[in-house]
C-alpha cells in the first residue's frame, strides 16, 4: 500500500444502537490507477510551445528543533499577512516585481498568454498530489528523478504523452519521479500550486503564481465587501 494509501474504507452508521459490523481492511493493491501519458484529448489539442520554463524541485529539510519541512522550489511557502490578490490589484507597476509579495510566498510573476511549462522534481520516497488553482495543464512527460536505488525502489519508467496530451489539475508525482506540464497564462489572477496532502500544504510545499498583475488590475478591483469582511477578521488590506 506504500507510505499513504490510496484507497479507505469507514462504516458510517444511522441508527443508535446498530450492531457493528466489522469491513475487510482496506487495500489498494488490486487497484489500476491510469496513466496521465497514456491518454489522449477528443478534441486533438497539440503540445502547446513553450515560451518560459520553471522548475520546482522538491527540498527536505529538518529544524535544529528536529522539525520536518519540504520546500517546492527553494523557498518554504508561508500564509503573508496580507492577501497576495489584494497586493496584486493594489501596488500599480510594483505588482510586477516578485519581492513585494513577501520573501516566503514563493511567487512566481507570469506574463499575460505566455506559454509556462512546469518542471516538479521529487527526489524522496514520498508521492504528492499536486493541484493547480486557476487552470487545467497539460501533462506532457514523466520520467524517473533521483536515486531510488537507496531505498531499494525500482526506478520509475520514462513515459512521454501521444500528440494530444491529456489536461488535468491535478497530477500525481511519485516518489524519485519528475513530471512535466504546460498551460497558458490566459487567466490573470493569483494562482495556487500546492500539495493537496493537507499537512504538507501546511509545512509550506506551495508556490504562488502571480499572473499577469498589469491586465488584472485592468479588469478587477477589491469589493468593499472583501475589504470590510477581512477588517472584520483582523486580516490587514494594505
Amino acid at each position: 500500500q506504500g507510505l499513504i494509501p490510496l484507497m479507505y474504507t469507514g462504516l458510517i452508521n444511522y441508527r443508535d444502537g446498530a450492531p457493528v459490523k466489522t469491513i475487510p481492511a482496506p487495500s489498494d493493491e488490486h487497484l489500476v490507477w491510469p496513466e496521465e501519458t497514456a491518454m489522449q484529448v477528443a478534441d486533438k489539442q497539440v503540445p502547446l510551445p513553450v515560451d518560459r520554463r520553471i522548475e520546482l524541485t522538491m527540498k527536505k529539510f529538518t529544524h535544529t528543533h528536529h522539525q520536518h519541512q519540504t520546500t517546492l522550489g527553494n523557498t518554504l511557502y508561508k500564509p503573508v499577512l496580507v492577501p497576495t490578490l489584494y497586493t496584486a490589484l493594489l501596488m500599480g507597476d510594483l505588482a510586477a516585481n516578485s519581492s513585494v509579495y513577501g520573501p516566503q510566498t514563493n511567487a512566481y510573476i507570469l506574463k499575460h498568454l505566455e506559454v509556462v511549462e512546469i518542471v516538479i522534481n521529487n527526489p524522496e520516497l514520498e508521492d504528492h498530489t499536486f493541484h493547480f488553482h486557476g487552470h487545467n495543464v497539460q501533462v506532457i512527460e514523466t520520467g524517473p528523478y533521483g536515486n531510488s536505488s537507496t531505498e531499494n525502489r525500482e526506478p520509475v519508467a520514462h513515459k512521454v504523452s501521444g500528440p494530444w496530451p491529456m489536461w488535468r489539475d491535478t497530477i500525481q508525482v511519485h516518489g524519485f519521479e519528475f513530471i512535466r506540464v504546460r498551460f497558458r497564462a490566459d487567466n490573470p489572477g493569483v494562482w495556487f500550486l500546492h500539495c493537496h496532502l493537507a499537512w504538507h500544504e501546511y509545512n509550506g510545499v506551495a508556490v504562488v503564481f502571480v499572473e499577469a498583475p498589469g491586465v488584472l488590475q485592468q479588469r478587477q478591483s477589491v469589493p468593499k465587501e472583501m475589504v470590510e469582511m477581512c477588517k472584520r477578521q483582523g486580516i490587514p488590506t494594505q
